[in-house]
């Protein structure tokens, strides 16, 4: 079986954990990482607006001028994904694969899950109390389009029941 465990900066553990403990060691383990379009693309639009789009014919900028930020926050987002797909592997210990993928997270977690037999993945919305807020956009949308079985996991202790929202006012 292939086991597609999501990767999130401060959730990962979690997920690597809970492979750990459910996946079988003969299973196939891909540890997944998804960038975004979002921080790249803010950036390399407020440089276009704010600066211009290029410096005009014949000036030279100065050092560090005249080069988008957007290119600096792209590769910088390729090596952190690197780095934490390492951590990841290194605190699984045993063989995987590890996939990069940039684009619409929520799509790109999906896609990735198409053909799988698990997709585990953290809660990312709040975490102090039970309920459907504990799962931001992404993750809801991971957890309703899966192509396969999802296994939901607290990155930490689950909150108490008693955190749990009240049913709603019950209508004759």
């Amino acid at each position: 079986m292939r086991v597609i465990a999501w990767l999130v900066e401060g959730t990962w553990p979690a997920c690597v954990d809970a492979v750990r403990a459910h996946a079988p060691d003969d299973d196939e383990v891909v540890l997944l990482h998804v960038s975004g379009p979002d921080v790249p693309a803010v950036a390399h639009g407020a440089f276009a607006g704010l600066l211009g789009r290029d410096h005009p014919r014949g000036h030279r900028p100065a050092e560090g001028w005249g080069r988008d930020p957007g290119d600096r926050l792209e590769a910088l987002g390729g090596t952190s994904a690197t780095a934490l797909l390492d951590a990841a592997a290194e605190r699984l210990g045993r063989p995987c694969v590890r996939e990069e993928r940039s684009g619409r997270v929520e799509r790109e977690v999906v896609a990735a899950a198409e053909g799988a037999g698990l997709l585990v993945l953290a809660r990312d919305g709040d975490r102090s109390r039970l309920g459907p807020k504990s799962l931001g956009p992404a993750a809801r949308f991971a957890v309703d389009h899966a192509p396969c079985p999802v296994l939901l996991v607290w990155p930490e202790r689950a909150p108490d029941l008693g955190t749990m929202p009240p049913p709603p006012p019950h209508r004759p």
